[in-house]
């Protein structure tokens, strides 16, 4: 008989300190993007991030011996993922030049939200509960209100409607990304590969816009943006991802999801305390009630 596999754990104290780093780091993306968008073009940049971390991580495929290139049905599934990948990091560094750190920090972490909408529509099993339909309204209404505040242009130089507007878009496409992980053969995929697929298509994608818009020609490499670029690519797309799904292959997945809730929190903090982002009480409030959404639509029975 072949031996059952290991079952997941409960966390320990090493897992809980690999994720409250995590998730500092991943909160810490915005601030570091808008700190380089003047001197390299957004475009520019997620396209660098997305080819040097590919490069990355068919490198570590390669050394595991993991199978990439056999016929598994995913390719359809893969080019679909990568262009999503693509399309929400284009959101992404786009709409930080029209909105400041924070307020991307939570508009992108709707995505747990829109991800509940997708797979309650696709995915047998996936049904929403009414406690969850609870955590959709209140994240909806934090989003509302925090449209309300950017387009108030409260305590901003002027409106953030259309940053805003990337910063949800953003985490519809990574949700989109989700679903089609989750409902196609790319579920059984070796992870390193699903993201492969992820970082290769995008970067194609990406660099080809950032040429035919001129943006390599207008970029001014310094030590800032190098640090920026390291930071994005191989600290964010691809040690922080590997390190993600070493994770969930050895811990409960529910206890670790709980943890991503930090994330934005700390988006928030690092954008005030290092870009000294203006947070007023109305966007704190939306931020809140976002928040409680996330969590209700991610609770466990």
């Amino acid at each position: 008989m072949t031996a059952a596999p290991s079952a997941r754990r409960p966390l320990d104290g090493m897992a809980t300190g690999l994720m409250v780093a995590l998730c500092a780091v991943w909160g810490l993306q915005q601030v570091v993007i808008k700190a380089t968008v003047p001197l390299m073009g957004a475009v520019l940049q997620a396209g660098l991030r997305s080819a040097i971390a590919a490069l990355l991580v068919l490198g570590f495929a390669l050394w595991r011996g993991t199978p990439l290139w056999r016929r598994d049905g995913t390719l359809g599934a893969g080019l679909a993922a990568g262009l999503l990948f693509g399309a929400e990091f284009y959101c992404i560094f786009v709409g930080l030049g029209h909105t400041t750190a924070s307020r991307m920090a939570v508009f992108l972490y709707t995505a747990p939200i829109f991800t509940a909408l997708g797979l309650h529509l696709t995915v047998d099993g996936e049904k929403l509960r009414s406690g969850q339909w609870l955590g959709v309204v209140l994240a909806f209404a934090g989003m509302a209100l925090a449209f309300a505040d950017g387009l108030a242009g409260h305590g901003q130089r002027g409106s953030t409607l259309l940053g805003d507007a990337l910063g949800i878009l953003a985490g519809a496409l990574w949700a989109a990304t989700t679903v089609v992980v989750r409902a196609s053969r790319l579920s059984s995929a070796p992870a390193s590969k699903t993201l492969l697929y992820q970082l290769a298509v995008s970067a194609v994608l990406l660099l080809v816009m950032a040429l035919a818009s001129g943006q390599a020609a207008d970029a001014r490499v310094n030590g800032l943006v190098l640090a920026s670029l390291f930071y994005q690519s191989v600290l964010i797309a691809f040690l922080s991802y590997l390190t993600w799904f070493w994770l969930l292959g050895r811990y409960l997945a529910s206890r670790l999801s709980v943890f991503s809730f930090l994330t934005p929190l700390f988006g928030v903090a690092f954008g005030v305390l290092l870009m000294h982002d203006a947070v007023g009480p109305r966007f704190a409030a939306a931020a809140v009630l976002v928040l409680a959404g996330i969590v209700l639509v991610n609770r466990r029975q």
